[in-house]
């Protein structure tokens, strides 16, 4: 898969995301890497979640949602499978923007 059809399965899954989380996520970026520079990841947040900032929370550098494309396209069987894991690591990360952890994730069936 070209890195301009990965790019682009990241902003479908980006479209995936609801209104009003759009319009609430404040202060982020999303990236597309080819891999984690240490670790076999599909996507990190890097940031203070919207549930810790506060009023000392003020011209900050945007945090970060990285998509690691290469772990991804490595263990997807096909594109409707990277397609998938796309989804769904970019709906993780938001939702670690919003202050959900794992372990709730896991509960939620998104881990």
């Amino acid at each position: 898969m070209s890195d301009e059809a990965f790019e682009e399965l990241v902003s479908e899954a980006l479209d995936l995301v609801p209104e009003q989380f759009q319009r609430a996520m404040s202060n982020v970026v999303v990236l597309v890497e080819p891999r984690h520079p240490t670790r076999n990841l599909y996507g990190l947040y890097h940031g203070v979640a919207l549930t810790n900032r506060s009023s000392n929370y003020s011209w900050a550098l945007p945090d970060t949602i990285t998509i690691y494309r290469d772990p991804i396209l490595a263990h997807a069987v096909d594109a409707d499978a990277a397609k998938h894991q796309v989804a769904t690591t970019v709906i993780h990360e938001i939702a670690h923007h919003f202050g959900i952890d794992d372990d709730r994730l896991d509960e939620l069936g998104w881990g």
